[in-house]
């Protein structure tokens, strides 16, 4: 739209001052109500999101909450019992070893989270810090392979388990996730977010390569840290697949493995599945909680970069 012309007014004197319109008040009022009509739909669709997400699993603690009287697939669904028990938690923990299963899944998660995290730091650091020939394509074949679906490697990589005899082993489950290329991808962007000046400051003062790497370098990556542990975990704890095919001792069962058993014992109770659930859910939660202030600063800090 074309700005409106000055007006010229005369002084006393016959100096000539010209005058320029201030902005239109209308179109400020326009302005502003595109910029909360951007709002309000933004504001909108996540709405819709975050209650796609929230949803399922209030239901399934509501169904884990309820009693055989309350109806589970009611239309339209209720989310609030009429009468709150804790009766299908009690079931399924006196049923099953849980107990034994948690165990299991903290020890198969301990070396889950662990190996990753020190494995794919030493991964990534020669390729955000050091110079040498092949770099890059060495990053370039490390990304590469984010690209192929699990299932494609997992006929081979079984076969390599099962010529090293580790068939049957918690060694055979944990090694196969000890280095990922997303951990590498992730640790690599975090080393490269390192000022240089950092570096050349702690050459000069006499670190050597090893106390660079262990003593600078690897506190100042802690938010990327946390967000690689809890990724690790969530992995980690709710592996189903892997396990299920190298265990065959029960008595080795992770928590997921282990609930699997539920849909045989109890076929057509939701309500004690929904609990079994919510049973191996709680830890995840609370590492979430626990690390979630490295989760949004990775993240702020990517965006930031990005």
């Amino acid at each position: 739209m074309a700005q409106s012309a000055p007006k010229e007014t005369q002084t006393p004197t016959g100096a000539v001052v010209k005058h320029f319109p201030s902005p239109e008040p209308k179109r400020q009022g326009s302005y502003r109500s595109r910029k909360l009509s951007q709002k309000l739909i933004s504001y909108f669709f996540l709405l819709v999101i975050a209650s796609i997400t929230v949803i399922p699993f209030l239901w399934t603690i509501s169904t884990s909450l309820k009693s055989q009287n309350d109806a589970v697939f009611s239309i339209p669904p209720s989310f609030i019992p009429s009468q709150v028990t804790f009766e299908n938690y009690i079931t399924v923990w006196n049923t099953l070893p849980i107990p034994l299963y948690l165990w299991n899944s903290v020890i198969l998660t301990f070396f889950g989270v662990l190996l990753p995290l020190i494995l794919c730091a030493f991964a990534a650091f020669p390729l955000a810090r050091m110079q040498f020939k092949g770099r890059n394509l060495v990053f370039l074949s490390i990304v590469a392979t984010m690209m192929i679906p699990n299932e494609v490697t997992m006929i081979p990589v079984y076969l390599i388990i099962n010529q090293l005899g580790l068939m049957g082993s918690f060694t055979g489950v944990i090694l196969p996730g000890a280095v990922t290329a997303l951990g590498i991808f992730l640790m690599r962007q975090a080393f490269m977010g390192i000022p240089k000046e950092v570096e050349e400051s702690a050459v000069i003062d006499g670190a050597n390569i090893w106390q660079l790497f262990w003593k600078i370098m690897f506190p100042m990556v802690k938010p990327m840290l946390g967000t690689l542990a809890i990724l690790s975990f969530i992995a980690s704890w709710n592996n189903f697949l892997w396990p299920f095919l190298i265990l065959n001792d029960p008595t080795m069962y992770p928590i997921t493995l282990g609930l699997y058993q539920l849909e045989g014992t109890f076929v057509t109770n939701t309500r004690l599945i929904a609990a079994g659930a919510m049973i191996a859910l709680i830890p995840i939660l609370l590492v979430f909680i626990a690390l979630q202030r490295y989760f949004i600063e990775a993240a702020y800090s990517s965006s930031v970069k990005g």
